[in-house]
């Protein structure tokens, strides 16, 4: 059997387990969806957002990128904050990095990855730039990381924040929340290093104020 064959017969094994379970499970899942969460994450693998938040599919809306980055330019990371936002009405926007992370280790390096990961990982080589000297004064290369990983997460969010389309919800309705989560791959927990609630206070020059 190759491969992809084992992912199909799993899935036919996922389906059948859910209906015996619950009969009607897919039928309301394909009427509606309502998640509260709306999740920015990393492609790693190793980080399914249900699995490791132990959601069921519809209760999360996910995003997921190299290093888990809020890039202005990154149309498809502002099409899906907007539908989110905007039509889904998501309640949290999460952005959830994890300590190990390549992207992160990627960008403290001198490497050249050819010139579209250069053009990715300098967002986060900028990070280490502004906090150049709390993270030069980490002699352990595996602590400077995981504190990296820490402080993207957190820039991450003050990106978000300064968008638009969190600010115009933020006016109209006075959510959603802004979370900056970092899981671990060594024990399997999340840790919470960030918060933004409604309405916190982000520096004048990108606020928006004919929203």
């Amino acid at each position: 059997m190759k491969t992809y064959e084992v992912l199909l017969n799993e899935n036919k094994a996922w389906a059948k387990g859910k209906v015996a379970v619950d009969p009607d499970f897919f039928k309301r899942l394909s009427e509606l969806q309502t998640p509260e969460f709306l999740w920015i994450g990393c492609s790693d693998s190793r980080v399914p957002a249900n699995e490791i938040t132990g959601t069921q599919p519809g209760e999360i809306f996910v995003h997921r990128n190299i290093a888990n980055l809020v890039i202005h330019t990154d149309v498809n990371l502002l099409s899906v904050l907007d539908f989110a936002v905007v039509h889904l009405k998501v309640k949290h926007v999460i952005v959830c990095g994890h300590y190990g992370c390549g992207g992160v280790k990627a960008a403290m390096s001198n490497n050249n990855y050819s010139q579209v990961l250069n053009m990715w990982l300098r967002n986060i080589k900028d990070v280490y730039r502004h906090n150049k000297e709390e993270l030069n004064d980490i002699a352990d290369e595996n602590l400077r990381t995981d504190r990296l990983t820490e402080l993207s997460v957190i820039e991450q969010v003050q990106r978000l924040a300064k968008t638009s389309i969190i600010q115009k919800a933020w006016k109209e309705r006075n959510s959603p929340d802004l979370h900056g989560w970092v899981y671990g791959l060594k024990d399997g927990l999340i840790n919470p290093v960030f918060e933004m609630k409604a309405n916190a206070e982000i520096d004048p020059l990108y606020k928006y104020n004919d929203l």
